[in-house]
């Protein structure tokens, strides 16, 4: 392998961003207000608490997202997902007898433990090559990393530790003795048993296939018995030369591992934990949908709903309503007012999660959607006064706000929720209108969910959404579009404050 090769091989990620430095990332606003922290809570019970960091860093370029994307798409497919589980199964194994190894002190007992591990890590590896030269990979990433792992297997330092690993492990599992017992005096003596193969292998055979009776008495546990102890002073003496380079081989401090192999198995985690997830939820009804990224079209989707309500649902049945949208031709921001309760900050959220999916390359919560392509991702959504700041809700706010609007980055998608709800109605009005002028003049798209109907009143790429109530007053959590209503919006902050007749009645 050429230098050029070697260095493109070391570097390979299945993530499509080898330079991205995963264990530094850091959680952002969007993850809190969007309930994307949630979703991966979810991940890391399964999962454990590592696979978080994958989602922390969100693709900046088109062409990554289109790469992860694309091996996404392969892990989806039974075959490819089959093999991959079954990978990270025969992963566990190995830690599972690496493990074993660091509780014996015995060299012997340790160099067997390593060869067990080191023979099982190959077999995970080889296995892994077979099923995936068998299966139709069409992403780049998947064919690349493919290629990798047999230019990996077919090394002349893979092929001289897989020759001698398999050498002495065969002559391991060769070698016979007999113990007998006959009154009272036990004896241990060199012996053969018929055939060839491992003695687990020979149990297996005289037992007809069914040898839950017959096991090796040497892997039951780590510790050395004193019976044991003496068939292997016997054994040494026989061949001595076998166990001087039996011990050597435990004293040695090669890595077998493969730094490149190492960087796929934690990052096909990122894959698989939302692969898993996914089909979780569809075997429960959910939809999931590759979006498309065409920019020439509009963004919209069909049957959208909220993934981090989805997943809680699994445990406690609770309804989870969806719901369409489209941003037609010029139409840049959605104001959506509406009583409390209607599922306002609920839809907001999984636009948010619309777009924070589609960027990750993952397929999303809906029936159907077009995703164009956003350079970034920001959120704010209403604070509670902080305790330790002595400072009040609307100056906390406003101090999370101001760096959202210094930066001036072009083009994001906005998710705000509820903003200068302690301002007095007529500077809030004022506030959020030059809030949402400061992000379309910066060409970003979003939502602004508010109380105030004043916000949704027609103007250039401001678009009124409201949340729906049925013939009875009753909310539907169903978003469509319409002017803002007085009355809901009037029973928005009669509810939120208990100014309600009944309510003032009690207090005075």
């Amino acid at each position: 392998m050429n230098e050029e090769n070697r260095r493109t091989t070391e570097e390979f990620s299945i993530l499509g961003s080898s330079g991205t430095d995963y264990e530094s990332a850091e959680s952002e606003a969007f993850h809190q207000d969007l309930n994307i922290l949630q979703v991966m809570d979810k991940l890391a019970v399964k999962w454990g608490r590592p696979v978080r960091r994958f989602f922390l860093y969100m693709p900046e370029t088109r062409e990554e997202e289109a790469f992860r994307r694309a091996v996404y798409g392969d892990v989806k497919k039974e075959a490819v997902y089959d093999a991959l589980i079954s990978y990270t199964k025969n992963l566990a194994m190995v830690d599972g007898l690496r493990a074993e190894k660091e509780k014996v002190n015995d060299p012997l007992q340790k160099a067997v433990w390593k060869l067990r591990e080191e023979d099982a890590w190959c077999n995970t590896y080889e296995e892994l090559e077979q099923a995936l030269s068998a299966s139709e990979l069409t992403s780049d990433g998947m064919q690349q990393f493919l290629k990798v792992l047999r230019e990996v297997l077919g090394s002349d330092s893979y092929r001289s530790m897989r020759g001698k690993t398999g050498k002495v492990l065969g002559e391991i599992r060769g070698l016979r003795f007999i113990i007998t017992y006959d009154k009272d005096r036990i004896s241990v003596t060199p012996g053969e048993i018929p055939g060839e193969g491992a003695y687990e292998e020979w149990l297996d055979g005289i037992a007809g296939g069914e040898s839950t009776q017959l096991q090796n008495p040497f892997f039951a546990d780590t510790a050395v018995s004193d019976l044991e102890r003496t068939c292997i002073e016997m054994l040494k003496k026989r061949k001595p030369e076998f166990f001087k380079g039996l011990k050597e081989f435990a004293e040695s401090d090669g890595d077998y591992e493969v730094p490149v192999l190492k960087r796929f198995e934690q990052e096909i985690l990122f894959y698989l934990s939302y692969c898993t997830l996914q089909r979780d939820l569809e075997r429960a009804g959910f939809a999931f949908t590759t979006p498309d990224t065409d920019d020439s079209k509009r963004m919209e989707a069909k049957g959208l709903y909220d993934l981090a309500l989805a997943v809680t649902s699994l445990a406690d049945g609770r309804k989870v309503v969806s719901n369409d949208f489209r941003y037609d031709a010029g139409e840049r921001f959605f104001v959506l007012t509406g009583p409390n309760q209607g599922g306002k900050t609920t839809f907001a959220r999984s636009l948010g999660q619309l777009v924070y999916l589609s960027k990750m390359g993952l397929d999303v919560p809906a029936e159907s959607a077009n995703v164009p392509f956003f350079p970034g991702l920001q959120s704010h959504f209403s604070v509670e006064e902080s305790v330790q700041s002595g400072r009040g809700k609307l100056m906390e706010e406003l101090t999370r706000l101001a760096p959202m609007m210094r930066d001036r980055k072009r083009g994001t998608f906005v998710v705000i929720n509820e903003l200068f709800t302690t301002a007095a109605n007529y500077d809030a009005q004022i506030m959020g209108k030059r809030v949402l002028n400061h992000f379309i003049e910066l060409g970003c798209m979003g939502i602004y969910v508010t109380h105030l109907k004043e916000l949704a009143d027609e103007a250039s790429g401001v678009v009124s959404l409201r949340a729906m109530l049925d013939e009875n007053g009753i909310q539907t959590f169903e978003i469509k579009r319409g002017a803002a209503e007085d009355i809901a919006c009037a029973a928005n902050q009669v509810n939120k404050y208990r100014l309600t007749y009944e309510q003032l009645k009690e207090r005075l």
